[in-house]
């Protein structure tokens, strides 16, 4: 292993984040492969659910799990032609019956790198309590967790496993976030995303293998940011969401990172910028979507530092190629898609900073503050 992943393959406490960053694109083909062998099968109980009028798709998740159905659902709602909702899990707990106030068919897909965080398997119960007809698409990263358990096997409910290899070991979800997310695409999109998972790979592997950001990776955190933000607009305001997370969960939290939309970030949100801040901005591959994000780059860049603003995208905008991150290969893909490569990125931000900290990437709260898989939190039963 050669590169930047090389380098920080031999830190202290670094080996198992690295390898399940490096080894994404080769998951990614193998969910190709899983998904199109269950073809038949998933079709058989969606295309029911599917034909329904007035079915609501609800995707959720918490955490990391969360930022998926964030990313996918303005995807999923144009392609299927049908109101799809991002609800996470800790939101339904929290308030089941606001987040199903109304009772329409519904389809709950649920993420779940584990499946064994106290939300999961609750979201899932509730969902079931408060409506009257509901059914289940679960994507999990483990065959043995409690939510894969409790849904296998009924009339119901559909458990698609990713691969064993996407179930991270790390204490951040890398693999098991992208895999999950192509999972849903390459589910509901069918024959519209043949040969996109090949292409993706490839440019990943461009990150991953051949190491054509490290330089840049190097220059941005050369500036000892003390805080990052990370801008997207549509689908990649999911993608910014989960980057930040990233930065965070990596670093212990030494790094302050946040998120917000290329329109949203000048209604109060602007206030983070210091001298010390670093701005990353995802570019749409949407023509439209598009513009609004390279008026913020060039807004952010006219008062801001010289190699402060970063573009990461997939098409040239006109400035200077030392300024922007391209991701060659994915210039015509839709965003949701575009998120898979994009996030390595942030990955290798999080990572590569956590260990010029000191801090250990595996695991790096390790007086346990933050856990992997969530405890503490106690399950009420719902009143009627």
């Amino acid at each position: 292993m050669t590169g930047l992943l090389g380098t920080l393959a031999r830190s202290t406490g670094a080996g198992d984040t690295v390898r399940e960053i490096r080894q994404q694109p080769g998951v990614w083909r193998d969910i190709d492969g899983i998904v199109a062998a269950s073809r038949a099968a998933l079709d058989g109980f969606l295309q029911p659910l599917l034909a329904r009028d007035h079915l609501r798709v609800v995707l959720t998740g918490a955490g990391t799990s969360s930022f998926v159905g964030q990313i996918l659902a303005t995807t999923l709602a144009r392609r299927l032609g049908r109101r799809v909702d991002a609800v996470s899990t800790t939101d339904i707990v929290a308030d089941p019956r606001g987040c199903f106030a109304e009772d329409p068919p519904t389809l709950l897909v649920s993420f779940a790198r584990s499946g064994d965080s106290p939300e999961s398997l609750l979201a899932t119960e509730l969902a079931e309590q408060c409506l009257s007809d509901v059914h289940h698409l679960v994507i999990t990263c483990n065959e043995e967790g409690r939510l894969a358990l409790a849904h296998s096997g009924k009339a119901t409910s559909y458990v698609l496993l990713m691969p064993p290899a996407s179930n991270d070991r790390g204490f951040a979800m890398t693999s098991s976030f992208t895999g999950m997310t192509l999972a849903a695409l390459l589910t509901f999109g069918g024959t519209a995303y043949a040969g996109v998972a090949e292409r993706l790979a490839g440019v990943g592997e461009r990150i991953t293998r051949d190491g054509v950001l490290d330089k840049d990776i190097g220059a941005l955190l050369a500036r000892d940011p003390e805080r990052i933000v990370y801008l997207g607009s549509g689908a990649l305001r999911g993608l910014a969401a989960e980057s930040a997370l990233k930065v965070l969960e990596l670093t212990g939290g030494t790094i302050v990172a946040t998120s917000e939309s290329a329109l949203g970030f000048r209604h109060g949100p602007k206030a983070v910028l210091s001298e010390r801040t670093v701005v990353v901005v995802y570019v749409s591959n949407d023509p439209y979507t598009r513009r609004y994000d390279l008026d913020i780059i060039a807004e952010l860049r006219s008062t801001m530092a010289p190699g402060s603003v970063v573009a990461i995208g997939a098409g040239a905008d006109g400035t200077p190629d030392e300024e922007n991150w391209r991701l060659h290969g994915a210039e015509d893909v839709e965003d949701a898609a575009l998120a898979l490569p994009a996030v390595v990125c942030a990955q290798l931000i999080g990572l590569n900073a956590a260990v010029l900290r000191g801090v250990r990437p595996d695991n790096p709260f390790p007086s346990g503050e933050v856990n992997r898989v969530v405890q503490g939190v106690t399950p009420y039963r719902l009143q009627h």
